[in-house]
This record gives C-alpha cells, structure tokens and sequence, in this order.
C-alpha cells in the first residue's frame, strides 16, 4: 500500500485504517516528542503533496475487498491540513462510505478559513494541545517561524465555535516542560474555553526525537488522568478480535507511521515475533523510520 496502513487498534476509535497524505516528516512542527523523529525542516506550505486521486483509488479498492475497519483517519508521516485537498478526502469518505472520518491534526493551520471549513467535513477531529503560552509553545513543537500561540488559540476557538462533529485533544505530558502544578493549571483554563468532547493523555512510549523526552510513570499518569476528570482518557493498547492479513510491505507501510514494538507486531498479524524481527532488520537497511520499530522498547 502506498497512502494506507492499519488498521491501527485503538480502544477510542477501533480498528482504523491510516490514510497517509504528505512525505515523511512533512511537518509544521519539529515536536520533541515525535516518535518518527526530528522534522528536517518545518514547512507550512499548503500543496498537492500526493496525488489525490491516486489516493481514492487505493481507498476504494481496499474497501472493496476488506471490512474490518472501524474508522478511516487521515494522519501518519506529517500533518494531514498540508495537503491542499484534504478536505476532498473527507467529502468522499462522507459520500460514497458509511464509515466515520477521523482528521488527526495537530491544528497549527486552523487560522485559514479554509482548512477549518475542510477539517468540519470529518466526524471527529483530534488536536493537540501540550503548551499554554508563546514560550512554552516554542520549548514542546518547536514550530515553524510563522507560527505563533495566541494566534493558534484564537482558531483554534472558533473552530470549536464552527464545527458540529466531535472535538478532541491530545495532551502529550513532558516531565519538566508541562506537567507541575502551575503549568497543569494553565493547560486546563485553556481547555476548558475549548470544550473538547475528549481528552487523551499520552506519554512517551516509543523512542522521541530528543533523548531527553522521558516517559510519565503510571502512578503520575493516574493523577493527570484524574486531574483532567471525566474528559480524560489515558491511551491504551487495543486487542485485536482477530490477526491481520501479513505481508512485509503491510509491515512497512504500518512501522514506518505507527512503530510498535516486535512483540506487538506479532501479536497484530499473528506471526511469530523472530519472523517480524527478521523482516524489521531488512527493512531497515533501506527505511530508516521502519527501524525505529526495532528501537521500540517493550511495555
């Protein structure tokens, strides 16, 4: 598969299957926490980075033979609203399935009328929300010059004040960036304007983009789960109702956008984990953001 890969267990949203839209690394932010690594250079240039129609073709080919999925997303290698026509994606996902649209994006482009009225096409969309102010924007994303909080912040609210479909947030914690007391405090007045349907605590759990990023102990992930009350919803790991379909290029195509762990890949295509081992050491050779996967440290 070229733009798709999944289905992608989640407890949130099922078995969904990534639809891939932008390069690798094609991003408007360089996250500290990114588990696909550093971006080489933030962009917020808007184009045709894949060809559309070349993308809804493999979709509907890959409906035509395959149910087992639970929700189409947009998201994996960058930031999905890069991509000019995103928004003729949903539409179709809207007109010819009768699958719900997830648009994960990390809503850095929400000041242009046009990706909001875009992004309003999907059933539910995801942001992401780790910071409160200019500062602490620049220290987590590390965004692309033109970029700026309060202005994010500002689209941000009239997208919630726009959109009828489900809102939901991402607050990725980073000990010693966003997580004390007081910056905890700032982070939620600021969802609380938002009013988001959901919101997703994360912690690292795969190799970051900077060795410094370190992982929230469970007992802390149980206080911010319950700082953020009902809303909250520490992500977990799925189980799958039954393997999916193996092949090297589908271990690929999911690796180099979701990298789990060789047990867990094992455990999600039902093969034994020295025959994942020995197709992630091949893959690596030629795919650098596949051999993370092999870095993925166990649970």
């Amino acid at each position: 598969m070229s733009y798709l890969f999944g289905p992608v267990p989640s407890r949130r949203y099922g078995r969904s299957l990534g639809i891939d839209l932008v390069p690798m690394k094609t991003c408007c932010y360089d996250c500290v926490f990114c588990q696909l690594g550093i971006t080489p250079q933030a962009t917020c240039e808007r184009r045709e980075y894949l060809p559309v129609n070349e993308v809804l073709r493999e979709l509907e080919t890959w409906l035509s033979k395959r149910s087992d999925v639970d929700m189409l997303t947009l998201c994996g290698s960058g930031e999905p609203t890069l991509h000019s026509r995103f928004g003729e994606v949903l539409r179709w996902i809207r007109k010819e399935t009768q699958l719900p649209s997830l648009l994960m994006s990390n809503g850095a482009l929400f000041a242009d009328p046009e990706v909001r009225r875009d992004a309003a096409c999907a059933s539910r969309v995801k942001i992401s929300v780790h910071f409160w102010d200019e500062a602490s924007f620049q220290a987590t994303v590390r965004p692309h010059a033109s970029l700026h909080f309060q202005d994010l912040y500002e689209a941000w609210r009239a997208f919630r004040a726009e959109y009828e479909g489900l809102l939901d947030v991402e607050y990725f914690a980073l000990p010693g960036m966003n997580t004390d007391p007081a910056q905890l405090d700032r982070i939620y007045t600021l969802l609380e304007t938002l009013k988001p349907d959901t919101v997703t605590v994360n912690s690292a759990a795969r190799p970051p983009a900077e060795s410094c990023v370190r992982a929230v102990p469970t007992e802390e992930m149980t206080h911010l789960k319950a700082f953020f009350g009902t809303l909250a919803s520490a992500r977990q790991a799925a189980e799958m109702a039954a393997p999916m379909p193996y092949s090297e290029e589908a271990l690929q195509a999911l690796a180099r956008r979701h990298p789990l762990t060789p047990a867990q890949f094992a455990a999600y295509f039902g093969v034994p984990e020295g025959e994942i081992r020995a197709a992630l050491s091949r893959l690596a050779l030629t795919d650098p953001y596949a051999a993370r996967a092999l870095l993925t440290p166990e649970a």
